[in-house]
């Protein structure tokens, strides 16, 4: 059956690469693939290609990158002349318009990183880990004009492990949802899967993330932190303010002593700071403005932290 439905693909990160990969190798029609166009990075600016834009090279797909697609009409009859059956939505990165959602009759299929309707929007798996979740999972879904509001098709669960950051996790979830992506289409196709709505009451949102998300409340508890900063991995990060430069704190974990908020103290050679509930958090790996990423113990050694010195000024 599968080698009967022909696809256009639209995605842009790596989160999008094993599902491309999959429907490639398991004899889906891929006829076109959608991505973002490049974008300059580095010091140098040069173009960068999209992750899914450099495997769909490898794989001989044919790749086109449209600045803009709501008006684009050279885009829309492309795609009209194509006739997929479906076409799979990973993390494109643009809103997808009402002309593009009724031309496949199988829909516009959507693997999303949670168990819909829980973390709609743009950073699920990073707030997911923020919130101190410790089961998540992936959802395929048929797009409709809402924000991450379609009907669900399959779902499958993933135990979120206590040391994952957002890049473990959204590793395993990009491998476990290609597969869900290459059990769904064939189960639309002959109608053994029953797509069923969201419950809109259970919803919660994962906004995208900004630059001040990293900034450490430290009123917040030790616990609270430590899932913010595995969280916000590899951006935003987690940052504090020390002797009026930006502290970016690379790698901690929570500790049993108790110290005044925010204060910065001693455990032998551990560097630990205060939190909110009467919790603090050994610091790791830290990295001063302009200068190297350092070890706890080098911190210690190089700055002398003073007697009641505090963090976030």
């Amino acid at each position: 059956m599968t080698q009967s439905l022909h696809l256009v693909f639209c995605g842009t990160p790596q989160f999008a690469v094993p599902t491309l990969q999959n429907l490639a190798a398991t004899g889906f029609h891929v006829r076109l693939v959608v991505t973002q166009p490049d974008r300059p990075k580095g010091r140098g600016l040069e173009l960068v290609a999209s992750p899914v834009k450099e495997a769909a090279l490898r794989l001989n797909l044919p790749v086109t990158q449209p600045d803009r697609i709501k008006a684009n009409e050279e885009f829309r009859a492309r795609l009209v002349a194509l006739k997929p059956d479906a076409i799979v939505v990973v993390g494109y990165g643009r809103i997808i318009p009402q002309w593009m959602l009724d031309i496949p009759p199988l829909g516009n299929i959507n693997l999303h990183g949670s168990l819909l309707p829980k973390y709609r929007g743009a950073a699920p798996i990073q707030w997911a880990i923020a919130n101190g979740e410790t089961i998540t999972g992936v959802t395929t879904m048929r797009l409709d004009a809402g924000l991450d509001t379609g009907n669900i098709l399959l779902q499958r669960e993933v135990p979120i492990a206590p040391e994952d950051t957002a890049e473990t996790l959204a590793r395993r979830l990009a491998a476990i949802g290609a597969d869900l992506m290459v059990e769904t289409l064939p189960g639309l196709q002959n109608g053994t899967i029953q797509p069923r709505p969201q419950d809109n009451a259970q919803a919660t949102l994962a906004p995208i993330l900004k630059k001040e998300d990293a900034l450490i409340d430290f009123s917040r508890s030790a616990v609270e932190i430590f899932n913010r900063l595995r969280g916000f991995q590899p951006w935003p990060g987690a940052y504090t303010k020390f002797r009026g430069k930006n502290l970016q704190i690379l790698r901690a974990r929570p500790a049993p002593e108790a110290a005044p908020r925010a204060e910065l103290g001693t455990a032998g050679d551990r560097l630990i700071v205060g939190c909110g509930d009467n919790t603090s958090l050994e610091l790791l790996d830290l990295q001063l403005e302009g200068r190297k990423p350092t070890s706890a113990r080098d911190f210690l050694h190089g700055y002398r932290p003073k007697p009641g010195e505090q963090l976030g000024s």
